[in-house]
């Protein structure tokens, strides 16, 4: 008998006190009610058989939550959130009695806030914002997210925007933006190149006028005539196609002319005279 009231004993004794580890705190509920006071880690003493302790983890937890929203031009914008967060020590007593598990307090608050953060910072902005302004797209989220689960005891950590989605209709506006874009520039290209070839073509024309210039004075001046000649002769040595089968040379005044029937030569014997029969 007195061995068996020494184990009922022990068993009352051992259960009167519970011991809370690091990164959990406890909630002391005494038939049933939950008392005021979170238990923090260490050990604690709680009434044998009528009470119950309910430990949390209060450690950092993590889970990604999706969302959905409208934007500023009224355009379908879709995310899916990352969200850090850990719960308040001091205020374990408020969330087991409000929400009960840690299951609850994601599904009935973390989400619908989430949800709710997210068509906050998604109105400020259009959607082309939303994506190229990202950064600013997060901070309005946070502090929205922030503000809101602080209230519940849940203080949020970090978040990261996992995905950003957009409605179809968005995407073909992008590509035909895109498009357009790329025939504006290529646009551009095609009058620079036209207007760097005119102006070619006007520099050469430009040249070419000089070049004539040139030569008329270089004709104008004394001994033009010579060089014509000289330019006659040595086109005629080179045997060129182009050298005039009659060549008449020294028609200045006070010259004599001098006639040359480069036919004439070809179909004469050299041994009969042929320059003789020219002259």
């Amino acid at each position: 008998m007195l061995s068996f009231l020494a184990i009922i004993g022990l068993a009352l004794l051992t259960s009167s006190f519970v011991i809370v580890n690091p990164g959990q705190a406890g909630v002391l509920s005494i038939l049933g009610k939950s008392q005021d006071g979170a238990l923090l880690e260490g050990i604690h003493f709680k009434p044998p058989l009528v009470s119950n302790v309910d430990v949390y983890d209060v450690t950092v937890q993590k889970f990604e939550v999706p969302a959905q929203s409208s934007t500023k031009d009224l355009q379908d914008l879709s995310g899916r959130f990352a969200i850090n967060f850990r719960l308040d020590p001091t205020e374990v007593v408020n969330i087991r009695r409000t929400q009960g598990t840690l299951e609850n307090l994601v599904s009935k608050i973390v989400a619908p806030q989430t949800q709710e953060s997210f068509k906050i910072a998604a109105a400020l902005r259009t959607v082309e914002e939303a994506i190229t302004q990202r950064a600013d797209l997060k901070k309005d989220f946070d502090d929205a997210l922030t503000s809101r689960l602080d209230k519940y005891g849940i203080l949020v950590l970090d978040t990261s925007v996992v995905d950003l989605n957009f409605s179809p209709e968005f995407a073909k506006a992008v590509e035909d933006k895109q498009i357009a874009e790329q025939r504006a520039r290529r646009a551009v290209y095609v009058a620079q190149e036209a207007e760097q070839s005119a102006q070619a073509e006007i520099n050469r024309a430009k040249g070419r006028a000089e070049s004539q210039r040139l030569i008329a004075e270089t004709l104008k001046a004394q001994g033009g005539r010579l060089v014509l000649q000289k330019e006659a002769i040595e086109a005629w040595k080179e045997g060129g196609a182009q050298v005039p089968r009659v060549l008449v040379m020294g028609q200045g005044q006070g010259s004599l002319p001098f006639i040359l029937n480069l036919d004439q030569v070809e179909q004469d014997d050299p041994a009969d005279g042929a320059l003789s029969k020219a002259s």
